[in-house]
């Protein structure tokens, strides 16, 4: 029970740290879509909660630096891999497309982005994790249930929202009551 719940937290604070670095990317680079999350509601992106999950699992926290950064970088980069067959597979929609990056596989993944998971999972096992281990250890099972049943019914109303429509841009409320209400008026007249 206690180590469900804790890696339920890791997976849940890295996919926000996750959500976070991809808003901040994109407004970096001054891409159109500022909301860059996976679900409805909830801002997360749990490739990046996999991917840690993934790395802390696999990866010898006490690696060195170079071996943390390059096993970290080929974990995550698996993940991210799989992770986008499954949407594709799944929904039929791309989260992210490498395409115009050199040495690119499928436009899933790059050795670009390669080289960043690994520095940033490198940073996040020696940095982060240390703080998140009493933390996620402290919550107490009671928050564990309740963010859990929160993100299950976000995962069906996600997959049900892009299994309907294929379509990444409907990920948030406002875009999705709009869908809804354009779908019922055009099945109405």
């Amino acid at each position: 029970g206690k180590m469900f719940m804790r890696w339920f937290w890791y997976f849940i604070i890295y996919s926000f740290l996750g959500f976070l670095l991809e808003v901040a990317f994109a407004r970096a680079i001054g891409h159109p879509k500022r909301d860059r999350k996976c679900f409805l509601l909830l801002p997360l992106c749990p490739v990046y909660g996999l991917s840690m999950a993934a790395v802390l699992a696999l990866v010898p926290a006490d690696s060195g630096l170079p071996a943390l950064i390059l096993a970290g970088g080929a974990v995550c980069t698996a993940v991210e891999y799989l992770v986008h067959l499954f949407y594709d597979a799944v929904f039929g929609v791309r989260f992210w497309d490498y395409s115009l990056l050199p040495g690119h596989l499928g436009g899933r993944i790059c050795p670009q982005f390669a080289l960043i998971w690994g520095v940033l999972s490198a940073a996040a096992v020696r940095w982060i994790q240390p703080l998140l281990e009493p933390a996620a250890a402290a919550v107490p099972p009671a928050a564990v249930l309740a963010l859990w049943m929160v993100l299950a019914a976000d995962c069906v109303l996600t997959s049900a929202l892009l299994r309907q429509y294929r379509n990444i841009d409907l990920l948030s409320l406002r875009a999705a009551s709009a869908q809804a209400r354009a779908s019922s008026q055009s099945s109405t007249s």
